[in-house]
């Protein structure tokens, strides 16, 4: 198919196109037990027979797949997690804009509110993925452990906000009694999850945290993100030696502030697959285009990948493997930080990608395979976005089974369809392709 010019993809991406031509059969796959075996008991014999074997489960590959790699036993992910963080209040209004305007009856919660991530903590503490889940507790970050990704104003004026009572920082993102301790806490909680594998305590971390932080800058805070957790991570990573930390964010929204914390590093290779949304003032001056790539030393490697609103599952496996794979096959990181929000699924009221629990599922399984070739096996899942408090748990599920790389999925999808048509995001996807193998330095050649 022709290849569009680098100017056309940002026209190209922000297009909504939707065809229900195309169907994938309903599916209803019930809880199985770690041999697939659909006749058995639901839930009880899957818990019983996978304490036995979660160490020693083997997950064959077809030899043609790009997932394929020798058979590994199941580690168990380890969870990170405080109660502190469910304090942030962030109210009720229009959305998340805090306001009343007199005339509703019922206004609804913020969208970034803690019953979305009680839900995530529940179906991990009792879903049928609970036997490979390990819980660590987390603890607050200290203020000198911040200054490695934020400035001290900027710190200094958080501290200031939280002793006044709060403040609305920008659109939407408010910081309310609580919030700075429950930030702390997120920020803390990260830095425990990373430490805990640099320490080699583990292989796979998993901070499941609140308030997110993949939008705050080094100076500014933005889109509900007061701190970085991720990039605080990826610094820890970077100043406990090592020489090169690869960042896939599949949050809904480009990690704009990740991306501004190590735009100038080679260090650094940071990869976004967002939705093209562009701007959306002063908080995020950046657009998440394909040509902000970094500066200095770090030119070529921040890499953004705006998706066209509809994406869904098959385009969305489609650009992982014509672009990430790729991209970490010759960056060749130690470490891998994967920054996930579940709004990108097809049911978010903040996002319009049309991921369901399958996408989410092969992703994991993608990103699971490149950690195992390159770093070891270490991998750091960082929580950001998901506001459908119901179908974002049911995502997180699948998503952390792929990260498992198990044969089968433990959960099936309450909703189970989805129709897609990734013939337009593959066009785009291409293009992004050849723009950046014509332009990223260290992708020349790829």
């Amino acid at each position: 198919m022709p290849l569009l010019a680098s100017h056309e993809i940002l026209l190209l991406s922000s297009c909504l196109i939707i065809h229900s031509s195309s169907h994938r059969t309903p599916t209803s796959v019930a809880y199985c037990s770690v041999e697939c075996s659909l006749s058995c008991h639901p839930h009880q014999r899957h818990r019983e027979h996978s304490r036995k074997n979660r160490r020693r489960f083997q997950n064959p590959l077809p030899s043609n797949s790009i997932m394929a790699t020798s058979p590994t036993p199941v580690d168990p992910i380890d969870v990170f997690w405080h109660e502190g963080m469910l304090k942030h209040e962030t109210g009720t209004g229009v959305f998340d804009s805090g306001m009343d305007p007199g005339f509703l009856d019922v206004l609804e919660k913020h969208p970034e509110n803690s019953d979305r991530v009680k839900n995530m903590l529940s179906i991990l503490k009792r879903g049928p993925i609970s036997p490979y889940i390990s819980w660590h507790s987390g603890t607050p970050a200290l203020v000198p452990q911040l200054l490695s990704f934020h400035t001290q104003e900027y710190i200094n004026e958080l501290i200031e906000a939280d002793r006044n009572g709060g403040k609305m920082l920008c659109t939407g993102t408010f910081l309310n009694p609580g919030s700075w301790d429950a930030a702390l806490l997120a920020a803390g909680t990260t830095l425990s999850a990373m430490k805990h594998v640099l320490d080699g305590c583990g292989k796979i971390a998993y901070a499941l945290v609140r308030p997110p932080g993949h939008h705050a800058q080094p100076t500014q805070a933005d889109g509900y993100c007061f701190l970085n957790n991720a990039g605080l991570a990826v610094q820890l990573a970077l100043d406990s030696g090592c020489q090169k930390v690869a960042v896939v964010d599949i949050d809904v929204h480009y990690g704009n502030g990740t991306a501004e914390g190590f735009y100038r590093s080679n260090k650094v290779l940071t990869i976004s697959l967002h939705m093209n949304h562009g701007t959306w003032g002063p908080s995020h001056p950046q657009n998440g285009s394909v040509d902000e790539l970094g500066e200095g030393e770090g030119f070529g490697y921040n890499m953004n990948i705006p998706l066209p609103n509809g994406t869904g599952d098959r385009g969305y496996v489609y650009a992982m493997t014509e672009l990430v794979i790729p991209a970490i096959e010759k960056f060749e990181p130690n470490m891998i930080v994967w920054v996930v929000g579940q709004d990108s699924s097809a049911f978010d009221p903040n996002g319009r990608q049309c991921l369901t629990m399958n996408g989410y599922r092969e992703i994991g399984q993608i990103v699971r395979s490149l950690a195992s070739r390159h770093t070891g096996g270490r991998l750091l899942i960082v929580q950001e976005g998901g506001y459908n408090v119901t179908y974002s748990a049911y995502c997180l599920h699948a998503m952390l089974e792929g990260a498992l790389n198990l044969s089968c999925p433990l959960l099936s999808d309450p909703i189970a369809y989805y129709p897609e048509d990734e013939a337009f995001s593959v066009k785009v996807i291409e293009s992004i392709k050849q723009y950046q193998q014509d332009t990223l330095p260290f992708l020349k050649g790829a």
